[in-house]
């Protein structure tokens, strides 16, 4: 099975070949999302929306408003992996795979307050279906 893993050091969960990463904006408090696909052993950002413009981020000429946000295809090409920060003084980002949206929390149990987080495709030894996040040893 390919999938993109949500990975916080040793827990590794395998979410499926595509992903929604959204997330509300620190200062604008505005609602921010990307969907990345697995493409190979990268992944493809195939689409993004932002619900609103300022604080340095503002949408691309081709944006286009539909449904209260502005939707556009980042011209990036596939990407290894995407990092994220998790911590207690920002809102957290939400993860969706098939409909099912959690917190990175949520979707891994026992996740320290403060981590780097990853979405990456999944090893070889980690594909596994979705089903809670579990201790993964890696070797060379």
């Amino acid at each position: 099975m390919n999938a993109i893993c949500l990975v916080a050091g040793l827990l590794v969960l395998p979410l499926g070949e595509a992903v929604t990463l959204q997330w509300t904006h620190s200062v604008q408090k505005t609602l921010w999302a990307e969907d990345y696909r697995l493409q190979g052993d990268h992944l493809l950002l195939t689409s993004a929306r932002v619900q609103g413009t300022g604080a340095g981020m503002e949408p691309p000429l081709d944006a286009v408003l539909r449904d209260g946000a502005w939707h556009y295809r980042p011209a990036l090409p596939p990407l290894p992996a995407v990092q994220m920060r998790h911590s207690p003084y920002v809102a957290p980002y939400t993860l969706c795979h098939d409909g099912d949206c959690r917190t990175p929390a949520e979707w891994l149990p026992g996740l320290p307050d403060e981590s780097i987080l990853e979405l990456r495709p999944c090893h070889k030894n980690e594909a596994q279906p979705p089903s809670t996040a579990k201790m993964v040893t890696m070797r060379p």
